[in-house]
């Protein structure tokens, strides 16, 4: 193994792997280190292992749903230790498939802690290695709470490591992650309660969203305690959790308890110092449009830099780093616009653009709004129904489409297309002059009046 490459990706999740994968393609000597198990976040503890979950919730939906339309079952019977073994296997796959895909791509994998030496240097393990490009894509760590007791519930890893299904459980937190898997656990037959320190869920969401999620949690009966901000969590005789609040409230008898309250950089252990990388007070490594951070050589991609932590964001900006690196592509960047992005709550939501809030504070007068609202074929026979709600948000003369909003089932699969039309500059009549496909819930969009 070499000692001096072309470029070297601290961090092997989503945008590590890209940058070395596409530099690697235009002839650049690349590797990759990794203290942990390939794939990152996504992969291990996030996105990848989430869905499975999701859709597991979302069969139970279904069973519930079923005797509706005519299905007759004795009463539905679920083994979590079945779901988690399936689901670890499938992450197992992908985890041994980065290894052989690493190999095939001449990319070498360096396992270990880096930290920077001076500007083109990091050891790992007690060896040095240089580069003239480093990229730095460590991303994040879920948050704890400093306060008594923190360490007596789960974050969003240990969600993972779960061996079976906790009978009640108190999900700390109001953003994707805290709605993700406060939905799941609901589903699959915990008792679960919400803790938000402020009043909303969801709050960079646009409001339509924020309000119809709750609605519908609290429809499937998830408690949601609103201005609740936890002030410590002590165990009881019985070993189950008691959590005390700021404002004197005393909740008993929970099994778990999951805070998903943010994640923190992944950066401490770099010493990012000793090449002069700046950072911000809370470790997060700024980089500019480019990914440049303010060292010359040395480049951050992906949640590290508190740009948007989802994981297409990280592979996109990775991947067009390495096409301006060594492909010759002097200008090719992401642009951090109309990203596009779905909470697999349940609903699940679909968001792209800007918010009705947003868009009014920029646009004034020239905004205007189409929503709908309304009960998808799919719940006619159903006794418990959902509800679907769509928006969109334009501006100007011309009603170019500048955010489209959705939540409802389906909004995952079908928001995509709808983002390339916005990206691409669509106006309010482009929709219109669509034909509708129907019976879909995806016609509203274009239909809307």
């Amino acid at each position: 193994m070499p000692n001096h490459y072309d470029l070297i990706a601290i961090g092997a999740g989503s945008g590590g792997l890209s940058v070395a994968e596409r530099a690697a393609k235009h002839g650049a000597k690349c590797a990759v280190i990794e203290k942990g198990p390939l794939g990152g976040t996504c992969v291990n503890v996030g996105c990848v292992p989430k869905k499975v979950m999701w859709f597991g919730a979302s069969i139970a939906h279904t069973l519930q749903d079923a005797a509706g339309y005519g299905f007759r079952f004795d009463t539905p019977s679920f083994d979590w230790a079945t779901l988690k073994q399936a689901r670890d296997g499938y992450v197992q796959g992908i985890n041994g498939w980065y290894h052989t895909y690493l190999a095939d791509s001449d990319i070498d994998e360096i396992p270990g802690q880096a930290r920077f030496v001076d500007a083109h240097t990091l050891e790992v393990e007690g060896q040095r290695y240089t580069a003239d490009h480093i990229v730095i894509a460590v991303g994040g760590t879920p948050a704890l709470p400093d306060i008594p007791g923190a360490e007596l519930g789960i974050t969003s890893d240990g969600f993972f490591d779960l061996e079976a299904l906790p009978r009640r459980v108190a999900v700390v937190g109001a953003g994707y992650i805290a709605v993700e898997l406060a939905g799941v656990l609901n589903a699959l037959g915990s008792d679960v309660t919400m803790l938000l320190r402020k009043e909303h869920l969801l709050r960079n969401f646009d409001a339509m969203l924020r309000e119809s999620l709750m609605e519908e949690m609290l429809n499937d009966g998830i408690g949601i305690l609103a201005g609740s901000q936890v002030a410590a969590v002590t165990k009881q005789d019985d070993g189950s959790l008691c959590i005390e609040t700021t404002n004197g409230q005393r909740l008993e008898g929970f099994d778990q308890i999951v805070w998903a309250i943010g994640r923190n950089p992944l950066t401490a252990d770099l010493d990012l110092a000793a090449a002069g990388v700046a950072m911000t007070e809370d470790g997060f490594v700024p980089s500019d449009d480019f990914e440049n951070t303010n060292v010359p050589g040395i480049y951050a991609v992906g949640d590290v830099t508190g740009k948007p932590a989802l994981t297409p964001v990280a592979i996109a900006a990775g991947r067009r780093l390495g096409d301006r690196l060594f492909g010759g592509m002097k200008e090719r960047r992401l642009v951090y616009e109309h990203i596009s992005t779905v909470v697999f709550s349940h609903p699940p939501i679909g968001t792209v653009g800007l918010t009705e809030d947003e868009a009014r504070a920029t646009h004034g007068d020239a905004v205007k709004i189409y929503q709908t609202r309304f009960t998808p074929m799919y719940y006619a026979p159903v006794e418990h129904k959902r509800q679907t709600a769509m928006k969109l948000v334009t501006v100007g003369a011309q009603e170019k489409v500048v955010g489209c909003h959705i939540i409802g089932d389906g909004a995952d699969e079908m928001l995509q297309g709808f983002a390339v039309a916005i990206r691409m500059g669509a106006t309010k009549q482009d929709l219109d002059d669509t034909v509708a496909i129907h019976p879909t819930s995806a016609e509203e969009l274009v239909t809307m009046r």
